[in-house]
């Protein structure tokens, strides 16, 4: 059984020895640790995450603050190691980036696993972690935004660290970047890709997943489903390798409707692989689609479905292990 972390509990580090590389076909063992993400364990940390206790999570405040708090904790509960120069996790932002947008500094958080041949090319999977904080008395809890990209991301960090741990590091490394300031303006991924902790010319592409437990009206007969956006745009080998991955392991529908450069909304520059992109990384941005809760303080934990959601997450976890585990780098190919 996996521990989820309470707060203010102390909690003990567990080692994190890679254990001796199989022989076997790595590939045929990400199913079993795909089944790590589950949706009890999601459900637990998101009741938590998207409680009144952390306030809305508002960037710079006290419960963006606890928010950061609880991710370290996890992390070094899994035995996950910070990247160099980060050991307590976290990738300070001065408040004077922020100009106007935040009274406070604030923190993206982040932790790592080292590739085994390729340790120098990185894939960055990504969520935000930040929402809208208080109005009054009413707390925005940002259950779906982006507490559900956030908790995906944090059972996808515990399926890789398993496999690890059973002797499957992944070829490349990983960095698992929970992003700041996204509500106010994309700010912690501006941060990250104008102060990388690794070199953008190694980042082989951004996985970025921003409210996926949630059905909207158009799927509500089918929920699964799940919208990409950005997958073709950069790199026509990452667009099929996405497909065929999700035709392999997880048959959502995959639906495209955000990804065309005429559809309105212009979901494509509006969340945080936006800046990764814009440096020429390949992406793909994993969304569940607007809903009557979207940025209202009745966007909580018990509106989420927590099965769509694990399945959506282990998505996830299966074209970021393609991607890790391929023998080339992903190919930039478009403009």
């Amino acid at each position: 059984m996996k521990k989820i972390i309470f707060f203010f509990i102390s909690i003990t580090l567990i080692s994190c020895g890679a254990g001796k590389k199989s022989t076997e076909n790595v590939n045929e063992k990400k199913v079993g640790f795909a089944a790590e993400i589950n949706a009890d364990d999601l459900k637990e940390h998101l009741y938590i995450f998207a409680s009144d206790i952390l306030e809305g999570r508002k960037t710079g405040e006290k419960g963006q603050k606890m928010a950061a708090n609880y991710l370290t904790a996890y992390y070094k509960n899994l035995g996950l190691k910070a990247p160099k120069g980060h050991d307590d996790y976290l990738q300070i932002i001065p408040k004077e980036f922020f100009k106007e947008a935040s009274k406070a500094s604030s923190e993206n958080v982040v932790a790592f696993i080292q590739g085994s041949e390729l340790p120098d090319e990185i894939l960055v999977i990504s969520a935000h972690y930040d929402h809208l904080g208080k109005k009054g008395e009413e707390v925005y809890n940002g259950a779906d935004d982006d507490g559900s990209g956030t908790t995906a991301l944090m059972e996808i960090a515990q399926a890789f660290q398993v496999a690890v741990k059973k002797g499957f590091r992944p070829k490349r490394s990983i960095l698992f970047l929970h992003l700041t300031g996204e509500e106010e303006g994309l700010f912690g991924s501006k941060y990250y890709t104008s102060h990388p902790i690794y070199p953008l010319n190694n980042t082989v592409a951004n996985l970025n997943i921003d409210m996926v437990g949630r059905v909207d009206e158009k799927h509500k007969n089918n929920p699964n489903y799940i919208y990409l956006i950005g997958a073709d745009k950069l790199s026509s080998e990452l667009h099929k390798l996405s497909e065929e991955t999700n035709k392999r392991y997880s048959q959502l529908k995959l639906d495209y409707t955000y990804n065309d450069e005429k559809d309105p909304n212009r979901f494509y520059y509006r969340s945080d692989h936006y800046n990764f992109a814009k440096n020429n990384i390949p992406v793909i941005f994993y969304f569940n689609g607007v809903h009557e809760d979207y940025h209202k303080p009745t966007d909580t934990p018990d509106k989420i479905n927590y099965e769509i959601l694990a399945k959506r997450a282990q998505l996830v976890f299966y074209t970021a292990w393609e991607i890790v585990n391929r023998e080339k780098k992903l190919v930039v190919d478009k403009k």
